[in-house]
């Protein structure tokens, strides 16, 4: 009896043995014109068995070296994509670094933090009073999605002069957009959702 575990280990068990054997027979092929034809049937039969990977952008390409992973790169063919090397299949990703930068508040991420540095960076004028606003807002929404408590506008202002080291300032009693909006809009979309 022949059982699975005592056969050669498969590269690409997604395409099965059966894949895996026809090319095999491609790599003994001794004419250069039949593995060539042969290698245009296995990847239009391995471009039907995964039809999802049509939606990537060339899928073909893909295939293709697919088609050189499981022959162990000895199969002598004429690709119409580069060979892939058999060092960078196997290397490993680099590391990413994990950004070791504590951030300040962590009910309002790190990218409210890094809207108020670029905004910071702006010249004074009219975009940058209209972005501080919009920052503002967003900072307070994020405040309410995390705490369920009321906030007070001058809280809000507070912490973005100490965010943005008092870069950033609204004019004085400039009013933020109403703990009750920003309630129930997001009630009110996620009612609607809730009704489709």
């Amino acid at each position: 009896m022949d059982y699975n575990t005592q056969r050669t280990k498969l590269s690409l068990p997604e395409y099965g043995r059966n894949i895996q054997q026809m090319v095999d027979h491609i790599s003994a092929t001794p004419d250069r014109d039949e593995r060539n034809r042969l290698a245009k049937v296995i990847i239009g039969i391995m471009g039907n068995m995964n039809p999802h990977l049509r939606d990537i952008n060339d899928f073909k390409h893909k295939l293709w070296d697919h088609l050189f992973i499981m022959s162990d790169f000895k199969i002598d063919i004429d690709s119409p994509y580069p060979i892939p090397e058999k060092e960078s299949i196997q290397e490993r990703p680099k590391r990413v670094p994990y950004p070791t930068h504590p951030i300040r508040y962590k009910h309002y991420g790190r990218a409210i933090e890094q809207m108020i540095q670029k905004a910071s960076e702006m010249e004074e004028g009219a975009s940058r009073e209209a972005l501080t606003q919009l920052i503002a807002n967003h900072m307070k929404k994020s405040y309410l999605m995390w705490n369920k408590d009321a906030v007070s506008d001058e809280d809000i202002i507070r912490d973005m002069a100490e965010l943005s080291k008092g870069a950033l300032t609204l004019a004085p009693g400039t009013k933020l957009t109403d703990n009750r909006d920003l309630h129930s809009k997001g009630t009110k979309k996620r009612f609607q959702q809730r009704k489709k």
